[in-house]
């Protein structure tokens, strides 16, 4: 073979390999684009994601009924609830010494305070943790029971919520009897109290088993319990109790006070 021959064949060898590595440069960058774009896809539909999740969206199907309903007692509306939840309730220090603890509650039909006890409970602590996080801010009334109670602070809106953790049992003796005005945290059996409570509101409260963790007595507020119950009201989902506000009462705030 010649030379030239041989120079010219190598010429192509070399221009070949060079066509070669610029295609696999090529096709590199256009693997590096394609994942970066799919990268930018991703993080945009997370980010779209969270901000829809914050809106009403993400509140409890129940709970979107009422906020559809008009608010009672000629009210208005409060920002609806936070969807936040807790792992436990935070000590609250200031409650060991404490002589009183009161909650002033403001709803939709008007004010209620309460004075709550024993302050050493956790029962109590758990209420007050809750009341000064917010968590019953925007919450409702979801099961108003003439005669009988009141029953809020769930944020599932129909009594089968919990704040993220349960508080422990803290039942009555057998031969208790509840009177108008206490308040206690419902629950749907033991081990099961949240942040869901009740205020009795008549003699039919007497009926009402020993089994539920009372942290409480009404100061002052019993006409904005008897507000609440002139609300008019329907048949609860799966019940014959007339009991479901047809409009809706809320927990507008929660001020917790403590006197040393």
């Amino acid at each position: 073979m010649s030379d030239r021959r041989r120079a010219a064949r190598e010429e192509r060898s070399t221009a070949r390999e060079a066509e070669r590595k610029r295609a696999g440069r090529l096709e590199l960058l256009k693997r590096l684009g394609f994942g970066l774009g799919i990268g930018f896809a991703i993080i945009f539909v997370l980010v779209l994601t969270q901000l829809l999740g914050s809106g009403p969206e993400s509140q409890p199907a129940r709970y979107e009924e009422y906020l559809a309903q008009e608010t009672a007692c000629g009210a208005e509306a409060p920002e609806p609830q936070s969807t936040e939840t807790f792992d436990q309730p935070e000590p609250q220090p200031d409650l060991a010494e404490a002589t009183r603890v009161t909650a002033a509650m403001e709803t939709s039909c008007g004010p209620i305070e309460i004075e709550l006890t024993p302050a050493s409970s956790a029962s109590v602590e758990s209420f007050v943790y809750l009341a000064r996080s917010g968590a019953y801010d925007g919450t409702i009334f979801h099961r108003v029971a003439d005669d009988l109670a009141v029953f809020g602070g769930d944020h599932a809106a129909d009594g089968t919520g919990n704040p993220g953790y349960r508080v422990p049992d803290d039942f009555q003796p057998n031969d208790y009897r509840f009177e108008t005005g206490v308040v206690a945290l419902d629950n749907r059996g033991p081990g099961t109290s949240g942040s869901t409570f009740f205020i009795t509101s008549g003699e039919e409260a007497a009926a009402l088993p020993n089994t539920h963790n009372v942290i409480g007595t009404v100061l002052s507020g019993m006409e904005t319990i008897g507000a609440m119950e002139d609300v008019p009201t329907r048949t609860q989902v799966g019940t014959v109790e007339e009991s479901r506000p047809l409009e809706t009462i809320y927990i507008e705030s929660v001020e917790i006070t403590v006197e040393p």
